[in-house]
C-alpha cells in the first residue's frame, strides 16, 4: 500500500487576487470544479493507496478536512505545522510518524496545489516506479517539457528518456532554475526535465536518507512528533521542538546529497499553476487564444484571460492582446501576460500600504461555515454568515459591539443569556452587547444569516469564548 502524503502549505502570491495567505491557491478551483487539493487527493485515491497524510498549519486545518468530505475522502493523520519549515522537515515529520506503523510502507510525496489532466496516466507513472521504491531507491517524477521554463529546476538524465512507457532512468543531477538561453539549450538536447518535487520511496529509506545527509534534522523534527498533542482528530507538532528545525527543502537536504536515486519521465501533461499565464495555458484557450470566465466576455481580444470571481461582477474586454485581467469582490489585477511572475510584487505592494486585500480572502472560513463583510461604516457592519449542518458558532460575547441576525435560509437556534430561541426564515434575533450568545444549526441544510453589527470597535478580536466545539482559544 502507498501512503500519500500530502504538503498543503504556501500562499501562492502569484495567483493573487484569487489566492492569498488566508486562503490559497490549493483551495480554490483554479481549473475545473474542484479545487487544487480535492484533485490532489483524488488523484493519489482508490486501488493500491491509503487513506493520505497531509501536513498543513492550523489555519487550514477543518478547511483539509471540510474538503476531503465534499469529495468523499477519508484523511489518515493530519499534522499541523505549527510554522512553515520548508519541505525537508515536512517529509520527515510525515516519515517518523508512519515509522510507527508501517516502517516498510511506501510513501507518495506531493504537492498538493499541481493539475495533472490524466490522473489515470500519473498512477501507473507511480506504478513503474514502485518495484524500484521498494527495493531501495528514491523515485523522483520528472516532466517531460513542453517548453523552455525559466520557472522550474530540472532532473538532468544520463540519457534521453525517449517516448515510450515510463520506466525509471538514471539521474544525473539537479539543475537549479536556468535564463532563458540555458533553458532553451536544455530543451533542445532532450535528456532533461522539470522537477516535479513529488517523490516515492519506503519510510525506511527516506528516513534511512535523512541519518546519511541531514542529521541534524533527525532530533528536533522526532522531538516534534513524540511531543506532538492530539486535537480533535489533528496532531499538532510541538512548537518547541519545530522552531528549532532548520528551514531547508527536501531537495538541499537529501535529493541532491543522495546517491540511490532514479526518475520516473512522465509526459501526460502537468502544471503547478505557477502564475496567471500557466492557469490560461491549462484553460484551454479558444481559437484566438481568449479564456474566459462565466462572468466574463471577451470583445474582439487575443490572448488574453478575463476572469470574474463575482456573479455579480462582469468583467467586459474589448480590443484586448495579452491582457490579464481577474476581479475579485474587493479586488482586480490587470497585468499585461508577459508579467505573470509579478503579480506578486502587488502584494507587496498592496501589504506596505496596510492594505488587507493583501493577505485576507473576501470570505473568512471558519470550522462552522464561513462569513463575509456587505458593507463596513464607521459604526456599523453587515455580514452574511453560512454555518453547516450540524455546527455551532463558540460561546461568546463581545465588549464593543451588539448584534441583530435576521434568519434568509434554514433553522438556526440560537441562545441569548439564559434564552433560548429556535429562528426560521425572516427571523430575527437582537444580541445586546455584552450579552452571551451562541448560534447552532440542529438541521440537514445550511443556516444563512445576515448579521449587522453596531458598535465603537467591531474587529474580529472583540470575541470573548467560553465554550468552542472547535477548541480555539
Amino acid at each position: 500500500m502507498i501512503t500519500p502524503v500530502l504538503l498543503c502549505g504556501g500562499s501562492g502570491t502569484r495567483l493573487w487576487p484569487l489566492s492569498r495567505k488566508s486562503y490559497p491557491k490549493q483551495f480554490v478551483p483554479l481549473v475545473g470544479e474542484t479545487t487544487l487539493f480535492q484533485a490532489s487527493s483524488q488523484r493519489l485515491s482508490g486501488a493500491g493507496y491509503g487513506p493520505p497524510l497531509v501536513l498543513t498549519n492550523s489555519d487550514f486545518r477543518f478547511i483539509v478536512t471540510e474538503q476531503l468530505q465534499e469529495v468523499g475522502i477519508d484523511p489518515g493523520a493530519i499534522l499541523i505545522e505549527p510554522t512553515g519549515r520548508n519541505t525537508a522537515p515536512a517529509v520527515l515529520a510525515a516519515a517518523l510518524w508512519l515509522e510507527q506503523s508501517d516502517p516498510e510502507g511506501l510513501m507518495l510525496v506531493a504537492p498538493s496545489d499541481h493539475v495533472v489532466p490524466d490522473p489515470a496516466a500519473f498512477r501507473a507513472a507511480v506504478q513503474a516506479g514502485e518495484a524500484a521504491a521498494r527495493a531501495g531507491q528514491m523515485v523522483t517524477f520528472g516532466i517531460t517539457p513542453t517548453h523552455a521554463e525559466t520557472g522550474y529546476g530540472y532532473l538532468e538524465l544520463t540519457e534521453d528518456p525517449g517516448t515510450g512507457a515510463p520506466q525509471p532512468q538514471a539521474l544525473k543531477r539537479f539543475v537549479e532554475k536556468p535564463n532563458a538561453e540555458t533553458a532553451a539549450q536544455m530543451l533542445a538536447s532532450g535528456r532533461y526535465l522539470w522537477n516535479a518535487g513529488i517523490f516515492l520511496f519506503s519510510v525506511k529509506t527516506i528516513v534511512a536518507a535523512f541519518r546519511a545527509h541531514a542529521p541534524d534534522l533527525i532530533a528536533p523534527v522526532a522531538a516534534a512528533v513524540e511531543q506532538g498533542r492530539t486535537d480533535l482528530g489533528f496532531l499538532r507538532l510541538d512548537p518547541a521542538a519545530w522552531d528549532s528545525v532548520a528551514d531547508i527543502s527536501i531537495d538541499y537536504a537529501v535529493m541532491e546529497r543522495a546517491d540511490n536515486l532514479c526518475v520516473v519521465p512522465f509526459a501526460a501533461g502537468w502544471s503547478d499553476l505557477g502564475g496567471w499565464d500557466a492557469v490560461w495555458r491549462e484553460s484551454e484557450p479558444d481559437a484566438r487564444g481568449v479564456v474566459t470566465s462565466a462572468n466574463a466576455t471577451a470583445i474582439d481580444c487575443d490572448t488574453s484571460l478575463l476572469r470574474s470571481e463575482d456573479a455579480g461582477l462582469q468583467v467586459v474586454g474589448i480590443g484586448l492582446k495579452d491582457i490579464i485581467a481577474v476581479a475579485m469582490p474587493d479586488a482586480v489585477l490587470v497585468a499585461d501576460a508577459s508579467r505573470a511572475q509579478d503579480v506578486k510584487q502587488a502584494v507587496s505592494a498592496l501589504t506596505s500600504k496596510a492594505a488587507r486585500q493583501a493577505t485576507s480572502f473576501p470570505k473568512d472560513h471558519r470550522p462552522w461555515g464561513w462569513f463575509e463583510s456587505l458593507v463596513i461604516g464607521e459604526r456599523f457592519q453587515v455580514k452574511r454568515i453560512h454555518v453547516h449542518p450540524g455546527a455551532a458558532l463558540s460561546l461568546q460575547s463581545h465588549h464593543h459591539r451588539s448584534e441583530h441576525w435576521i434568519v434568509v435560509e434554514g433553522t438556526a437556534r440560537v441562545t441569548v443569556d439564559d434564552t433560548e430561541h429556535l429562528l426560521s426564515e425572516n427571523q430575527s434575533v437582537y444580541i445586546p452587547l455584552g450579552a452571551l450568545h451562541r448560534l447552532e444549526n440542529p438541521g440537514k441544510v445550511a443556516v444563512v444569516l445576515i448579521e449587522v453589527q453596531t458598535g465603537s470597535y467591531l474587529g474580529e478580536d472583540d470575541i470573548i469564548r467560553y465554550e468552542d466545539l472547535y477548541a480555539r482559544g
